[in-house]
């Protein structure tokens, strides 16, 4: 069984699935058996490897810290979040997600949505960046100039208007 077509005799490889057989140009190899296969047969599953057992790996999540942790072989779920809780890793602080800070905002702050403040180096989210939106408690208050609401009476010269004839 060559590989590739009669132009191009070294593109692709062929599924080695015993019904299948199709050229495929972008052939995936099995970390298991290290046979290639099509798209449709790539997986352990799919084409029902022999030694996918020995290259799988399966977690549980833990529900008070939201850790995934490696299953033994035969394990179940139960004993493996037990052994997880007897460890001494589990902490269920690392559960509570980070906010940002501002009144009445409730977004998650993550590593791609959060920004450090500058000014006050407050870590908030991307809606709340600039200083004046968080109320940032060291942005400088402008100067004020000579003219306040009372002194009306003091008018700021224009230029004069150009007339046309």
């Amino acid at each position: 069984m060559g590989k590739g077509t009669e132009a191009f005799p070294d593109l692709g490889k062929h599924c080695e699935h015993d019904d299948c057989n199709q050229l495929d140009f972008l052939p995936f190899t099995c970390d298991g058996c290290r046979k290639v296969f099509c798209l449709e047969h790539r997986t352990h599953k799919a084409h029902g490897c022999p030694r996918a057992e020995h290259r799988s790996r399966t977690v549980a999540v833990c529900d008070i810290c939201s850790m995934s942790v490696d299953k033994e072989s035969g394990e179940d779920d139960e004993a493996t979040l037990a052994r997880h809780a007897k460890s001494g890793t589990c902490d269920a602080s690392k559960k509570k997600k980070p906010r940002c800070p501002v009144l009445r905002c409730r977004e998650v702050l993550t590593f791609s949505n959060n920004s450090t403040c500058k000014v006050c180096s407050l870590k908030v989210c991307l809606k709340h960046r600039f200083p004046a939106d968080h109320g940032c408690k060291k942005m400088k208050v402008p100067a004020r100039t000579g003219l306040d609401c009372r002194d009306k009476k003091i008018a700021v010269a224009s230029p004069p208007s150009i007339k046309t004839y």
